[in-house]
């Protein structure tokens, strides 16, 4: 396996190291928002603006993505957060969620965007495929880590998961023994479905360019990104369920983003009538300066 740890060093009585998960969750967010920055560009607004709200985005997706696992994970029965208070910022114990940090992030977005008068629905649009691309390129990280699996298979592609990363009933050495057990990588299911999502939402939004309306593809952004988390959450006995249902707490909150893009984008192309403010039929730019 993969050693999760590039390098580390001391200074003092500090460890400081360097992990793959981190190297690759900030090279999914640099290719994200490089061609986030090219499909702003290419709606006509100023994307290089994004590298600024950066700044204001990436700290507070950070938090939102912890908060968000804290959550979940309490939710779920585990109590080591509550006994443990002081663990929920060591980040580098493990542990974000994805929809937390893009709810965080999306609000730290509409506050800058407004701040600097620019519209919210350009860069959703322009943005909302690229953070699939940024979660699938920082996704080989689970891998390493040996994290978000799913449950045992005996397919060809099934993964070895070793005892110290084992959860639940799959400790269980003599059931599962380590030399002929295999799980399902879940996080490369994503990871496929991610890359899909984005060519073919690409693929449209530039075939069908003069059918596009604003918020359109965010709205199917939504559906579609629901619709691939709430199948995947099938394969994973990790996950924190509803009571005593088999529905897990993201299963719920992926199948609100369904139901409500799906809702969203029949609104926008006005086959339904919902009692919500009126999306404007072009995006509203700013004005650029330009020189003669």
């Amino acid at each position: 396996m993969i050693d999760p740890v590039i390098f580390s060093f001391h200074i003092g009585t500090f460890e400081f190291s360097l992990r793959w998960y981190g190297v690759l969750v900030m090279l999914g967010v640099a290719i994200g928002t490089w061609l986030g920055e090219r499909e702003i560009t290419r709606r006509g607004e100023k994307g290089e603006v994004i590298w600024d709200a950066l700044i204001w985005i990436l700290p507070a997706g950070i938090i939102g993505a912890r908060l968000w696992y804290v959550v979940n994970a309490t939710l779920g029965g585990n109590s080591y957060y509550l006994q443990n208070p002081v663990q929920i910022m060591n980040i580098p114990q493990g542990g974000l969620h994805f929809y937390g940090g893009l709810l965080f992030g999306v609000v730290a977005m509409f506050f800058y965007l407004r701040q600097a008068k620019l519209e919210i629905w350009l860069f959703l649009d322009a943005l909302a495929p690229m953070t699939l691309l940024g979660q699938a390129i920082a996704r080989p990280a689970n891998y390493i880590n040996q994290e978000l699996y799913g449950q045992p298979t005996t397919l060809p592609w099934g993964i070895s998961i070793d005892a110290l990363h084992r959860i639940g009933v799959y400790q269980d050495l003599v059931q599962y023994p380590l030399e002929t057990t295999r799980f399902h990588p879940t996080f490369a299911y994503e990871m496929i479905w991610n890359f899909l999502v984005v060519a073919l939402i690409l693929y449209v939004v530039r075939r069908y360019a003069d059918k596009m309306k604003p918020g359109a593809v965010f709205f199917g952004w939504l559906a579609l990104a629901g619709i691939g988390r709430f199948w995947i959450e099938f394969f994973r006995p990790d996950q924190p369920r509803v009571g005593a249902t088999w529905i897990s707490t993201t299963q719920v909150v992926t199948l609100v983003m369904v139901v409500v893009g799906l809702l969203l984008l029949a609104y926008r192309y006005d086959k339904i009538k919902l009692p919500l403010p009126r999306i404007p039929d072009e995006y509203l730019i700013s004005e650029k300066e330009t020189s003669e």
